[in-house]
């Protein structure tokens, strides 16, 4: 039996991999900080299943010890400040969490066991202010973000400590990618978490920024099956997983009201408080690399993604057992 150990398992992204993992036959291990208070929501259904295991990324120690105890195969690096907007009102927390805490984890690899293959969750951000189109593991970087920029220098300490110490890291360049389980604060569930409050009559209207900022959307479930085809490969490499395709956040709001019979136009509010201090005005991978080395090919379409996303918030919203508005 595998075993791989998760940072970042209760986000999103960690707990979709989880569940992967799981159903690969893999043992699974979770890392989580020590919190007040603690938030299991998104892996409870298969919480019996896994082994939290306590460890910090600005406490070097405590990643050696977990790592020492829990003995991986794979280690995904998940956790991070994952929040662009947050970036600029923490830029130092940021850094500390998404650069120095990798370098923290590679280092405690390299110490500990270094055949332990390690994945880096890098981000299409580190692109920014966009040299081509679309986007490719060759595009170079112009992060316009705290967030952006640290990923930046994980993405290359992780190839540094893969040409210099031989280790197998990969990074992932993984463009926006979504869920039922994304955080309320990133913009495609503030849109499908506000559609669904107003086809509900919850709420008036649904205030966004930059209504033509373009993104590459996809399922965040199809990403994490990228993730474990990175670490299967004979060697590592980096690669960007993406849609190819881009839509606007007017889009996304014209779909999503689309999706329960409503015009976007009559509830939707563009704000100029919402806007960052430097937009990104377009990012759109080209992931032929991993259609081609890796067989890795997304299934969910941007529709369905949304649809997804907004039928789970009607259900919830509409009450644990209670019957639904039926979404046209």
């Amino acid at each position: 039996m595998k075993r791989a150990l998760i940072t970042g398992i209760t986000g999103q992204d960690g707990s979709y991999l989880a569940e992967f993992l799981l159903a690969k036959g893999y043992e699974v291990f979770g890392m989580v900080r020590r919190a007040s208070t603690e938030n299991f929501e998104r892996i409870e259904p298969f919480r019996d299943r896994i082994t939290l295991v306590q460890a910090d990324l600005l406490d070097p120690m405590s990643l050696i010890t977990m790592l020492s105890d829990v003995r991986p195969q794979e280690l995904y690096n998940l956790a991070a400040q994952s929040f662009v907007p947050t970036s600029w009102a923490q830029p130092v927390l940021t850094a500390e969490f998404d650069a120095i805490g990798v370098t923290r984890v590679l280092e405690a690899i390299r110490l500990v066991d270094k055949q332990i293959r390690f994945y880096q969750a890098s981000s299409s951000e580190m692109f920014g202010k966009v040299r081509e189109v679309p986007q490719s593991e060759l595009t170079p970087f112009h992060p316009r973000s705290p967030y952006g920029v640290a990923k930046v220098y994980a993405h290359y300490i992780t190839v540094n400590y893969r040409e210099s110490y031989d280790m197998f890291a990969c990074s992932g360049i993984l463009f926006n990618h979504e869920s039922p389980r994304r955080g309320k604060e990133f913009v495609t569930r503030k849109v499908t978490d506000a559609v669904a409050r107003i086809h509900l009559g919850l709420q008036k209207e649904l205030r966004l920024g930059n209504l033509e900022a373009r993104r590459d959307w996809g399922f965040a479930g199809d990403y994490v099956e990228a993730m474990w085809m990175m670490l299967q490969q004979d060697e590592p490499d980096d690669y960007v997983v993406a849609t190819g395709e881009s839509h606007t956040v007017g889009a996304l709001a014209e779909i999503a009201f689309r999706h329960v019979g409503l015009d976007w136009k009559t509830y939707v509010r563009e704000d100029p408080s919402l806007k960052r201090p430097a937009e990104v005005d377009l990012l759109v991978g080209d992931a032929s690399k991993a259609h081609t080395k890796l067989g890795w090919q997304p299934r969910v379409s941007f529709a369905q993604l949304i649809a997804m996303m907004l039928d789970a918030d009607v259900a919830r919203l509409a009450g644990a057992g209670a019957a639904a508005p039926k979404a046209r």
